[in-house]
């Protein structure tokens, strides 16, 4: 497992963090709601030992990176996010998110495009693909639908949602039973705020899709296909794997992640 050894002061929260420190642009492998850095385990120990730097973290009011002492808003996380890239002076990093991580990412790398290399998002909805009624309507209900789940059963019931594999649900177990539920709605009903439709927006930088194939979150399993084909881009759909991809195969994606930064590697070279 990996270890965070880094810490960095943020509005009522100490950002917990890990950094490789390999050589060349780093990657930035930033979790979903509810995980923490663990789901990157596997990536990050084998970008590591192929000299790829590669830095983890926990987002406020996750993991380690509690107590957080302010309400989780959408604009304080990517702030936080984009502090821990600065902390750090990172060139042009790769910018890797699942889930909500992925919504951060994107955000970012559309606010400030010339500060990243690249851009990956795993099992995450499309900030600003366009969105029919229902997902519209399904978008909305998705926090209140949550906020009558019994806390008791939140943790469970999430997990079975989100893997395939009985290991990745048992980690989801643990990662939300760290969480409130009153956090874990907290931090959905930012999420929800990425979402920011937007039909002439495309990724400026280059761009990798990964999603799993059992994936039922949301639109995801909808969005992500359009989202491929709008920026002709490759959308790599993982068998066998739900929407904790980077643990339900993590080797696969290990695989997709290695591969997409040689590609970039050797076009800037």
């Amino acid at each position: 497992m990996v270890n965070l050894t880094g810490g960095l002061d943020r509005a009522g929260c100490v950002l917990r963090y890990a950094d490789s420190e390999g050589s060349g642009d780093a990657i930035v492998l930033t979790h979903g709601a509810g995980a923490d850095h663990h789901m990157f385990d596997a990536q990050f120990e084998s970008l590591a030992a192929s000299g790829q730097r590669a830095v983890v973290w926990d987002m406020r009011a996750h993991g380690e990176s509690t107590p957080n002492n302010v309400p989780f808003t959408a604009e304080l996380a990517l702030q936080d996010l984009f502090a821990l890239v600065e902390h750090l002076d990172l060139t042009h990093p790769v910018l890797a998110g699942h889930s909500l991580g992925g919504n951060l990412s994107q955000a970012l790398v559309r606010s400030q495009p010339q500060r990243f290399g690249a851009l990956v998002v795993m099992d995450s909805t499309w900030n600003t693909g366009p969105l029919t009624k229902t997902e519209r309507f399904l978008l909305k209900l998705a926090a209140p639908a949550l906020s009558i789940i019994p806390a008791r059963s939140l943790p469970a019931l999430m997990a079975r949602a989100s893997a395939v594999t009985p290991e990745a649900r048992s980690d989801a177990t643990r990662a939300l039973s760290q969480m409130t539920k009153k956090q874990f709605i907290e931090v959905w009903k930012a999420t929800v705020l990425f979402v920011d439709p937007d039909p002439i927006y495309r990724t400026p930088i280059p761009l990798c899709l990964i999603r799993g194939s059992h994936d039922k979150t949301g639109n995801i399993a909808t969005a992500m296909p359009r989202w491929a084909d709008t920026e002709a881009v490759t959308e790599h759909v993982v068998p066998g794997a739900g929407h904790l991809v980077t643990q339900d195969a993590p080797d696969a994606v290990t695989a997709i992640l290695q591969s997409f930064l040689a590609t970039i590697a050797n076009a800037a070279s």
